[in-house]
């Protein structure tokens, strides 16, 4: 119950349930649905709020019905039903991020002669700053995270659930909305709607974020003079002190129109308890011994509309198989595959690097170019299927970073190509090799002898698929084929192999390199051409010019002029690197 909180962002709610089959029925869904709430929220099953119930037949149809009162069985079918067409739009249009970081240090003491008492001192304390959150003088400063932006609204400081400070807000609010009877303490989240979304559109990644901090250590309301007091209290026993650190990070969804002050009495504060009993419940078996390194981190998977937040436990690191199991039985519950890693820490969305107002992930940027091949003219196969590589990557080609491989270095802009491909689809964290890294791996495992290192002598294929499989544990599929003309005769094979792995493919023939990003393929006709970037180029890091120049293009075996793009007197190899099976 405790973990579907935190998969579930505060301010969502659970408000009915689907069944489906040839047996699907809606009195059963609407039961489902209590019952989770009830879990989730501590809900009575007699709760007076509507419940849907909704039943897909086996004929596909979708019906829907509610149960108006908790107490009663009886369903009312609904006839007409507003489907908004797009789901993620809708979202982050009128809802915004609120989010809590609060780092403590919790002091717990204990009796030496009983230390079975060491739990329950910790429970009491954990106990206190839950009340001390709740309390009616506890103080909340909220302002715009959006760090880009020079025009934010001034920030607003919450105390006891009403606004103990504003700065001036003529310029910044409309107030002239709210007439004379406008209530500064019904101010609403859109006051820190900053961000425009323009072409970035609207997602998890851009969403409007609300920084939430609590201010522990602030004076009361009061100006009577008081001095200093301190109580001192002697422990009966010999005790001991214990410092548990403890990080919380909430993350909420609210609605732009929800008062200010209820997105930290509703959400926030009910969110840091929940995330302290959470931790206390993972604590508790070991507190004397090693602390465990627990850490929230926040997530925002694909097709997963909300984002959510899950706890690690760092202590032996990352691929420890207790952390990997724990990734995927997460992956199992949002129904996410299990050949790719989208909940490590490389994903995980971060807040201290906002991104012309959108969040970014922990992944480290670069300045090189990614993507090229968006936008570019269309192939030009008639009635073709097209398939791309799937996610990001680097363009490496000739002389980058000051380095002369001009000649000779192709094989090795490509590996860098697909290295740059699995960092950022975060299988790795190593950075992008050298050439010469290139050879000292090659040398290191047998490969190639020591004096191989700093030489201008070329690499194909098979070596590629050598440093990937050291470098990154990456295995590789090897086609041959024997002249280019026989290359499109591959189409079919390498358009499954970019739907079901999405690799970046190396192309190696005669004394050219290349880089396959996708092809299109008219599986009737025969038709086909290849996305290719190519490495050979030797300009500037200029999206238009290389686009233009067709430094990026797709290209056929054989143009309208008749030219061969692939040689039919050399013969070719093609590594088809695999996506690892691994979460």
């Amino acid at each position: 119950t405790v973990e579907l909180r935190t998969l579930i962002p505060k301010g969502f709610e659970v408000i009915g349930a689907l069944a489906y089959g040839a047996d699907a029925d809606a009195q059963a869904a609407v039961y489902a649905a209590r019952r989770l709430r009830k879990l989730l929220y501590g809900e009575e099953e007699g709760d007076n709020r509507p419940v849907i119930g909704a039943v897909a037949a086996g004929s596909g149809e979708l019906k829907f019905f509610v149960s108006e009162s908790g107490k009663s069985n009886s369903l009312e079918e609904v006839d007409s039903v507003v489907e908004e067409e797009h789901s993620e739009k809708y979202v982050w249009e009128n809802g915004c991020l609120v989010r809590c970081e609060l780092p403590i240090k919790l002091p717990v003491y204990y009796p030496l002669k009983n230390t079975s008492d060491v739990e329950k001192a910790f429970v009491r304390a954990i106990e206190a700053v839950v009340a001390k959150l709740r309390d009616s003088q506890a103080v909340y400063m909220l302002e715009a995270l959006n760090k880009t932006s020079m025009d934010l609204p001034a920030p607003i400081v919450i105390r006891g659930g009403h606004l103990d400070f504003r700065a001036d807000l003529s310029n910044i609010w409309p107030l002239a909305e709210g007439g004379d009877n406008f209530d500064v303490n019904s101010l609403p989240c859109s006051y820190f709607s900053v961000i425009s979304k323009g072409s970035s559109g609207f997602s998890v990644e851009n969403a409007d974020t609300i920084q939430v901090s609590v201010l522990f250590n602030s004076l009361g309301p009061s100006s009577a003079s008081a001095v200093p007091v301190a109580e001192y209290i002697p422990a009966q026993d010999e005790a001991r002190l214990l410092v548990v650190d403890i990080k919380l990070d909430v993350l909420c969804y609210a609605s732009k129109k929800l008062p200010l002050r209820h997105a930290v009495s509703r959400l926030i504060i009910p969110g840091l308890a929940d995330q302290l009993n959470a931790l206390q419940n993972s604590m508790l078996p070991n507190l004397l011994g090693q602390h465990p390194q627990i850490k929230p981190y926040h997530f925002s998977p694909p097709h997963v509309l909300h984002p959510i937040t899950v706890f690690y436990e760092l202590s032996f690191g990352e691929t420890e198989m207790k952390q990997v199991e724990v990734r995927r039985s997460l992956h199992t519950r949002l129904g996410l595959p299990f050949d790719r890693p989208l909940l490590r820490i490389a994903n995980a969305l971060d807040f201290s690097k906002l991104k012309n107002g959108g969040l970014g992930s922990q992944q480290k940027g670069s300045t090189l170019l990614r993507d090229v091949h968006i936008g570019i003219p269309n192939s030009g196969v008639s009635g073709g299927s097209v398939s791309l590589v799937q996610g990001s990557y680097e363009y490496f080609h000739y002389l980058q970073d000051g380095f002369n491989d001009s000649g000779w270095g192709c094989a090795y802009r490509s590996l860098q190509t697909i290295i740059s491909w699995f960092r950022l689809q975060n299988y790795s964290s190593i950075e992008v090799p050298s050439h010469r890294e290139i050879q000292q791996s090659l040398v290191e495992i047998g490969d190639k002898d020591p004096s191989f290192v700093g030489t201008r002598d070329w690499i194909g294929a098979i070596e590629l698929s050598f440093v990937l499989d050291k470098l990154l544990g990456v295995t590789c599929k090897v086609i041959n084929v024997r002249s280019g003309a026989e290359l499109p005769e591959k189409c079919r094979e390498l358009a499954l192999h970019f739907e079901t792995q999405g690799t970046p493919i190396m192309i190696g023939g005669g004394v050219l390199a290349y880089t396959l990003l996708g092809v299109d393929y008219n599986e009737a006709s025969g038709d086909c051409a290849f996305l290719i970037l190519d490495p050979h180029y030797t300009g500037t890091d200029d999206l238009k010019k290389i686009v233009n120049g067709g430094w990026c293009g797709w290209k056929k075996a054989v143009d309208s002029k008749g030219k061969n793009f692939f040689l039919h007197d050399k013969f070719y190899n093609l590594l088809l690197p695999q996506r690892p099976n691994m979460v």
